[in-house]
């Protein structure tokens, strides 16, 4: 039986070479000569592989000027065995020390740390105050009235669960939509783990991305119908339509806007007329569904129980110094994650370009 073997590796070596023919042969670009005439350029077979030294003449990219495009396949026997060729990507070919590795993690941890222990410090003492505010019911008005005396954002526990005044529908689409991305990305993450999801084959990650998306519509419908029930809202339809299409829609739009560019620039990425047929019926026919079915089940369940008792005239919400400004809170927020997640993107690009 005859013995084959396998690719384990690749490396590509672009060169510029103005080409021309032996015995100063003009092609016409249509006859099939061109295919068969040796060039004066290159050399010819069996006589060793084309070094960067050895190119006489550049070429020139300008109007009118001929250029003709060669390549040349060189077989080297590889060590490396068919299970292990993806050791050069997860070891980064060894450029970088090991010990960054140990900085980004240690980085990573101690950002965690203090993240964890920030909110494990916010939510103790919370739960302190919550018991507070849902005795004040038991309380005479002297007791509430001294017990009451609060300040910053403690004035305001009786109006954290109040539901907006404006769009409550697509808050709760938005909830929705992100427990759906939440749970695929996590699913994704898990099943890539195991191997079910390998880089060895090409697109199985994103088409396993995709797959978990469209089946975790059942849980983006369960919890926004959910959520907009426990806010009193009485649309649910009108919610399950929003949150089946809106996200989904959005992302589909600025995807087909950039294949259709891509299309007209006639480029190898663009998505074929029929992939984005199915992906219409996947979204339309499986993921719409799903968040209906969703919607329905969390539609029929009690509503949220809140932890705090929500007044019944809502409070006026003072002025707040200028470093509380939501911008400021928005960037402040976003750093420490931003961090975390900035060094480990370092060294992966790193590692691939």
């Amino acid at each position: 039986e005859k013995e084959g073997y396998r690719v384990v590796g690749f490396a590509v070596e672009p060169m510029s070479i103005k080409h021309q023919y032996l015995n100063n042969f003009v092609w016409d670009g249509a006859s099939t000569d061109g295919f068969t005439k040796p060039l004066q350029t290159c050399p010819l077979a069996g006589e060793g592989h084309l070094e960067r030294d050895s190119i006489a003449q550049g070429q020139i990219v300008k109007s009118g000027e001929t250029i003709l495009y060669t390549y040349e396949v060189t077989w080297n026997e590889s060590p490396v065995k068919w299970a292990s060729r993806w050791d050069v990507y997860l070891t980064e070919d060894h450029l970088i020390p090991a010990q960054v590795h140990w900085y980004s993690i240690a980085n990573s941890i101690f950002i965690v740390l203090f993240l964890s222990i920030l909110i494990a410090s916010i939510l103790a003492k919370s739960e302190e105050d919550i018991a507070g505010y849902n005795a004040l019911s038991t309380m005479t008005d002297e007791e509430r009235e001294e017990a009451a005396e609060e300040s910053g954002w403690k004035l305001i526990h009786a109006d954290v669960f109040r539901p907006p005044s404006q769009y409550p529908m697509l808050l709760c689409v938005f909830v929705g939509s992100g427990v759906q991305l939440a749970m695929a990305t996590f699913a994704s993450i898990i099943f890539g783990a195991l191997g079910f999801l390998s880089p060895a084959r090409r697109g199985s990650f994103l088409t396993g991305i995709l797959v978990f998306y469209i089946l975790c519509g059942f849980f983006a419908g369960y919890f926004s119908s959910r959520l907009y029930k426990s806010l009193r809202g009485r649309q649910w339809q009108l919610c399950t339509m929003v949150t089946a299409l809106f996200f989904p829609g959005v992302c589909f739009a600025m995807f087909t806007l950039f294949n259709i560019i891509l299309a007209f620039m006639k480029s190898s990425g663009s998505t074929p007329f029929l992939d984005m047929v199915l992906l219409v019926f996947m979204w339309c026919g499986v993921s719409v569904p799903l968040v209906f079915g969703g919607s329905y089940v969390g539609y029929k369940q009690a509503n949220i129980t809140f932890p705090t008792v929500t007044s019944s005239v809502s409070r006026q919400i003072p002025e707040v110094p200028i470093y509380m400004d939501p911008k400021i809170a928005m960037f402040g927020a976003g750093v420490a994650p931003f961090a975390a997640a900035y060094v480990e993107l370092f060294f992966i690009m790193t590692s691939l370009w």
